[in-house]
């Protein structure tokens, strides 16, 4: 199953496909999200209204940031983010292999080139030292990826990139929540970036958003969410004008005020969400301590992980993953190293090799079931399923 897809908690039925009863992840929508969004639907904004720069506001406040720019979708917001960044042709960023793929694909976007540096085997969060080693006179940037929900090592990123001179960006995509060193993700990088996917911890539907305490490239990212434009309708009906200009060339990345106000329900949410996430995560890990040949990721004691996934390591991966499935309980895999996509061997000539610790984890990692609907029963059994396969 590719990162876009979502299961519904109803049983899905398929000729291709065994039911499914339990998702590996789910969004949570109750009324009070609904009655949110018919609210706008109802209003005189759409689009490019008051809800929009709502959305922006609670959310730099709940992460610490002076300001938060909402796009389209977390695909968006990384590519936005790289055109803030003035990443162009020649230029390389330094990114993890163990992500989703659009994380390298955003630097291919502005026509820059990814330089994949390897993970820790602990954790599979980019390894501070490999990514020293690929640092050349062309490098720009360091995309830290917080994969599955707990956050990199920011000290050593920070100390590597100040001493090269070099721009840090969060793909925190999948850590909204979390924390470092009892800072919150969102403050940690130049610039950091979320996903609204109905995986992740809110959402809405699709959506994304980049934090940041510089103004200017706020101000980039905003023109170039609206095609590169100064101003947006709202502005220019403010200023009594139709005139505008386009100074750079954007892309139409701009969010809808119905999915700002599911963000703005979903936001006041967050907190009892990541808490129950931990508390999921918790069960799983006393449970796991006692079976032997299941190994969950390890998070260092100063991370406060928000745990977008629960990621186990295992010997015979594909056959538990297949009777996983067999048995009603949605497990995936979170990810096939980027570098090894056929696009990349192609046009950039990565080859097996090249990333040994994230090749060799990729044959062992499984996602469990994570999602705070999920109550203590369905946790139960997914241990329960685990343990009868591996006896």
């Amino acid at each position: 199953m590719m990162q876009g897809q979502c299961l519904s908690l109803k049983t899905i039925e398929s000729s291709n496909m065994n039911p499914l009863p339990l998702p590996y992840a789910h969004q949570w929508i109750d009324e009070h999200d609904i009655q949110a969004v018919v609210s706008v639907l109802r209003s005189d904004w759409l689009t490019t209204g008051p809800k929009v720069e709502e959305f922006e506001q609670a959310f730099a406040g709940y992460v610490g940031a002076r300001h938060a720019v909402a796009v389209s979708s977390g695909t968006a917001a990384l590519h936005t983010a790289m055109f803030a960044l003035g990443i162009g042709h020649g230029d390389e960023v330094i990114v993890p292999p163990i992500t989703f793929v659009a994380t390298a694909n955003a630097v291919v976007f502005q026509g820059g080139t990814p330089v994949f540096a390897d993970v820790e085997a602990g954790t599979l969060l980019m390894d501070p030292q490999q990514v020293q080693e690929k640092i050349t006179s062309r490098t720009k940037a360091i995309i830290a990826v917080d994969y599955a929900g707990q956050s990199c090592d920011y000290d050593a990123l920070h100390s590597i990139a100040k001493e090269h001179g070099l721009a840090l960006m969060a793909d925190a995509c999948h850590s909204l929540g979390g924390q470092y060193k009892g800072r919150k993700v969102g403050t940690l990088a130049d610039l950091t970036v979320f996903s609204f996917h109905p995986v992740k911890h809110i959402t809405t539907g699709e959506g994304g958003m980049i934090a940041t305490d510089d103004p200017e490239l706020a101000e980039r990212m905003r023109t170039f969410r609206n095609h590169g434009i100064d101003m947006d309708h709202t502005s220019r009906m403010k200023q009594g004008t139709w005139q505008y200009e386009m100074m750079e060339l954007g892309y139409n990345y701009r969010i809808t005020d119905f999915q700002c106000a599911l963000g703005l329900s979903q936001l006041n949410k967050l907190t009892s969400f990541v808490q129950r996430r931990r508390e999921i995560a918790e069960m799983y890990d006393r449970a796991f301590a006692s079976i032997k040949g299941i190994n969950p990721l390890h998070t260092p004691p100063e991370v406060m992980n928000s745990y977008h996934l629960y990621v186990i390591r295992v010997n015979d991966r594909d056959q538990l993953f297949g009777q996983l499935r067999e048995k009603g309980i949605g497990v995936n895999v979170h990810y096939f190293p980027v570098h090894l996509q056929p696009y990349y061997q192609k046009t950039f000539e990565t080859r097996e090799g090249l990333c040994p610790v994230a090749e060799n984890a990729y044959n062992h990692i499984l996602s469990l079931p994570m999602f705070p609907q999920m109550n203590d029963n369905d946790i139960e059994r997914v241990v329960t399923v685990i343990e009868e396969i591996l006896n």
